[in-house]
């Protein structure tokens, strides 16, 4: 056995919060490094392994004394720094950027107070890992990758040792840990020897991670005092005290061909997609607020001068601490999540207030002339192409013969609805804004007009029946499903049965749900109580199902538009059930579909073999209409979940699930206990059915996502002189398929940073313009990825394309 050699990673994995509360993960984090730090000095050849920037940084600020005993060890090369994230997040939930961030904001940390960065990334409790991370990891200077969820019996991989790929053909040389990332705190030996099956020629090396883990401790005295006894056993590999550094480079020195892998990795714990919708939506608001705040941000310090927030450094570091596994996927104690609360509170306070900073400096600067009849309106678009989108806002004193104007002074559609005022005097204006590319446009109230008269006219509806150009939409007035969505263009049907049905699912797993990939045994169903029409007018008509199963209520608002070809859906749900979910279904009526899911910065098409899979913010199943030949889908896309399920022809969303707070198998709850459940009581969401003739990819999915998940600002602003115009742009791209996702300051100086992702999985060369400064970059991108630019402030310098962390290298 001398010929393998077994690298013995000296590691301590800690949940900064999992069965127990940040605070204590705290203090965990300090001894855990005291450990780490006192073995060193009683042993010259231990080396410690450990990630993290989040609990560097607790350290850093509460003991800056130890903080230098380690700066000192990572100088000498002992101790040794792997990760370069934030945090070891959930890596199926968080958004694209996210990952960025968390690249950004650990290896920049790391650089700066310990003078490195991790070559390795590592993520070695995480419950599955989506497709797009081998690119983020390389483009945030990491070539390798450690995980170790899914699991053989979750997931068959090539072998321990593989080359894991993105769609744009980025690589990370990826190791899969053998059983488990942690050891117990004595001897070794058992430890060892179950690994020594897993040698498989021409591997003959492989890594084994030691230390006492979860609750941190790392490694003991009698973990190394038993790494050099077992050195000595004739049947035993070699042992050597070494990093996952030395164990990549080896390999790679070695000249060995090793498979790859181009696909998602999973599925570990299949119910933590659903698992606390609270914490889930908090997180997708905190990542749209944060985009819109940052891109104003930035465009308004260079329009206005106005300041860029030194606070985004602190939102950011909150949202990512909560992307934390056991945090996001919601499998934590019931009190870490009031604690996640305030952290992403913070995060959406510092986006909202710098948010308004940006704009009102923006539209202050408006010339808006002085009309007493008038309230004026301006609308911010956060998206870099032209949008048309309902915008809805609380206003006062609106007569029954007010006008809506643009800025050109053309009469605008609107209607009102029902104020979120019980008041008199209060009213919720609500129209469709044609918004310019990352600009605004000055809308006018007129109160109340004499000559100028009102325009537009509603749809078709009734208590049962919204009908547009596009769509015949009828409901069930018994269960309150949607008994026809009829595609008049397509001439097709688009639901095989009930569409938008709600069913109970029995649910009885813990909260990870270990080991269940379906959730498919309905044990009751949603009956409708009222169907009936809540608004009417040209803007859209809404209808209101109210149904209810047991002591539980769903309400959901139907709305159509005269002239947009989507569906969108206000959801409120009363949930008083426990050991259950709650699931949407969506029969399709199409045959050789497809399914097509958004995952972080890209996307993948999965199986419909009724596995619970995660997704971002869309999944999309297309086929052909049977007996045309043509080719029709829906996008279902929604602002708050992340878990969806497609068994042969039916969609599903999964809404909630309600396990027992941090219930981990094999703990048996008492039936007599008392426990507390997960999403009891009230919650609200938006989800939207987008059916389209063609693919997801004509039908603009990716774009009428974003506008669902980032909606427009809109501000009642009064008159002003000002230099700039009533409608204004200032980012565009030539392009559909590429999308600006952030604009923000670069880290180091004025310069803008813009970051872009290609959606479609093809090549395309696009142009990305800042009209206003007559800056323009040609750049050709690589199916599905994700290009960094620096746009020096000064014109006379060249726009560069830059990594992930803003360096030139990483």
């Amino acid at each position: 056995m001398k010929d393998k050699q077994l690298y013995m990673i000296g590691n301590a994995h800690l949940d900064p919060v999992w069965l127990w509360q940040w605070q204590e993960g705290f203090q965990e984090t300090k001894a855990t490094f005291r450990s780490a730090l006192d073995r060193m000095n009683e042993s010259e050849d231990f080396i410690f392994t450990s990630s993290s920037a989040a609990m560097y940084e607790w350290v850093e600020n509460n003991d800056p004394a130890m903080f230098e005993e380690i700066k000192q060890r990572v100088k000498e090369g002992r101790w040794h720094i792997v990760g370069g994230w934030w945090i070891q997040p959930d890596c199926n939930i968080p958004s694209g950027e996210s990952f960025v961030r968390q690249g950004l904001y650990g290896q920049r940390y790391f650089k700066e107070k310990l003078g490195v960065t991790a070559k390795v990334g590592y993520n070695v409790d995480s419950f599955g890992h989506n497709s797009m991370l081998p690119q983020i990891l390389k483009k945030s200077g990491m070539d390798y990758y450690v995980m170790m969820r899914p699991m053989p019996n979750e997931k068959a991989l090539p072998g321990r040792l593989f080359w894991w790929q993105s769609d744009d053909g980025s690589k990370v040389l990826t190791f899969r840990i053998m059983y488990e990332y942690l050891s117990w705190g004595k001897d070794l030996e058992k430890h060892v020897r179950r690994c020594l099956g897993e040698f498989k020629e021409p591997v003959n090396d492989l890594m084994l991670f030691y230390g006492v883990g979860n609750h941190g401790g790392g490694p003991t005295k009698e973990n190394i005092e038993s790494i050099r006894r077992l050195n000595g056993e004739p049947d035993l590999p070699k042992l050597t005290f070494a990093t996952p550094d030395n164990y990549f480079h080896d390999m790679e020195n070695k000249g060995l061909e090793f498979p790859v892998v181009h696909d998602d990795l999973q599925h570990h714990a299949s119910g933590c997609y659903a698992a606390h919708s609270g914490v889930k939506q908090w997180n997708r608001q905190a990542e749209n607020k944060l985009a819109a705040a940052e891109k104003y941000s930035a465009l308004a310090s260079w329009i206005t001068g106005q300041p860029y927030p030194k606070e985004f450094d602190r939102a950011w570091k909150n949202v990512l601490f909560n992307q934390f596994h056991d945090i996001l996927a919601g499998t934590s104690l019931e009190p870490a999540y009031q604690d996640a609360a305030y952290l992403y509170g913070e995060a959406m306070a510092i986006a909202d207030r710098s948010l308004n900073y940006a704009v009102q400096s923006i539209s202050w600067n408006i010339g808006i002339e002085q009309d007493v009849r008038t309230t004026p309106i301006v609308v911010f678009n956060p998206h870099a192409w032209q949008s048309r989108v309902n915008v809805e806002l609380e206003i006062g004193g609106i007569k029954p013969n007010a006008v809506l104007l643009d800025d050109m002074g053309n009469a605008v559609p609107f209607q009102t609805v029902k104020s979120q005022a019980a008041a008199r005097g209060r009213f919720r204006l609500s129209f469709m804004a044609d918004l310019p590319s990352m600009g605004y446009r000055v809308y006018k109230l007129l109160k109340e007009s004499d000559s100028a008269k009102p325009v537009g006219e509603p749809i078709k509806a009734s208590d049962l029946v919204l009908e547009n150009g596009r769509f015949r939409l009828e409901f069930d007035p018994v269960s309150g499903g949607i008994k026809s969505l009829y595609d008049k263009k397509a001439e097709h049907e688009v639901f095989k049965g009930e569409g938008a049905r709600p069913v109970v699912i029995e649910d009885t797993s813990d909260t990870w749900s270990h080991d269940v990939l379906h959730f498919n045994k309905q044990v009751g169903s949603f009956r409708a109580k009222k169907v009936h029409r809540i608004e009417h007018g040209p803007v859209k008509s809404v209808i209101r199902v109210v149904s209810e199963y047991g002591s539980s209520k769903l309400v959901q608002d139907f709305a159509m538009y005269p002239d947009k070809d989507q569906i969108d859906v206000q959801v409120t749900v009363d949930w008083r059930e426990s050991f259950k979910m709650l699931k949407l279904m969506f029969p399709m009526n199409v045959v050789f579909s497809k399914h097509t899911y958004e995952i972080p910065y890209g996307t993948i098409e999965r199986e419909h073999n009724g596995e619970e899979e995660p997704g971002q913010s869309w999944v999309d199943f297309t086929g052909l209409i049977p007996d045309k030949n043509t080719i029709h889908g829906m996008s279902l896309i929604n602002d708050a979940k992340y878990s969806y399920s497609i068994h042969n022809k039916e969609l599903a969303l999964t809404v909630l699930r309600s396990p027992i707070y941090a219930h981990h198998v094999p703990y048996e709850p008492d039936p007599d206990g008392e426990y507390s459940f997960m999403d009891q009581g009230i919650q609200r969401f938006q989800y939207t059915l987008l059916p389209h003739e063609g693919s997801w990819e004509d039908a603009g999915t990716v774009r009428c996502a974003a506008e669902i998940n980032c909606k427009p600002t809109a501000i009642i602003e009064s008159f002003h002189e000002g230099k700039l115009p009533q409608t204004d742009s200032y980012a565009t791209v030539d392009k559909d398929n590429i999308v600006i996702s952030a604009i923000k300051k670069a880290e180091d100086n004025d310069d803008l940073i813009i970051r872009c992702y290609e959606t479609s999985k093809k090549a395309t060369t696009a142009e990305i313009r800042l009209p206003k400064w007559d800056r323009a970059v040609t750049a050709a991108f690589k199916p599905s990825e994700i290009k960094t630019f620096r746009i020096p402030k000064k014109a006379d310098q060249p726009i560069k394309e830059t990594n992930m962390l803003e360096w030139d290298e990483a």
